[in-house]
């Protein structure tokens, strides 16, 4: 059996989990809520990114997303950036839904899990 393997744990959640060669990622989310859908999405997949490396993985390798908005109107603009930076031919399953998230000035979180 595989050992389990967790980035940057805390108390509450750990960035990752890396079991056998699948990785979890938490919900990624923007840090500056003062963007518009199209800053807070590049911020939350550069954070995919910047995980994904940590865990010896990559963009072409997610096998799966979610994506809440907090207000489905955004489809459209969040949908540009995923397009832009999704690997063309490597895209994953995926789901978006619209939900109220923890921050009111949040637009969007994005949780994925990868092949290592």
């Amino acid at each position: 059996m595989s050992d389990i393997r967790r980035i940057d744990p805390g108390p509450r959640l750990s960035e990752a989990s890396i079991y056998g060669e699948r990785m979890y990622l938490s919900g990624m989310i923007p840090e500056d809520t003062s963007q518009d859908i199209a800053g807070q999405a590049k911020q939350a997949l550069s954070e995919i990114d910047a995980l994904l490396t940590k865990g010896g993985s990559d963009r072409r390798k997610i096998l799966s997303a979610v994506i809440w908005l907090a207000d489905i109107g955004d489809f459209a603009a969040m949908n540009a950036v995923w397009d832009a930076w999704v690997v063309g031919g490597q895209t994953p399953a995926r789901a978006t839904v619209q939900a109220k998230l923890n921050d009111p000035k949040r637009k969007i979180e994005i949780m994925v899990v990868a092949a290592r």
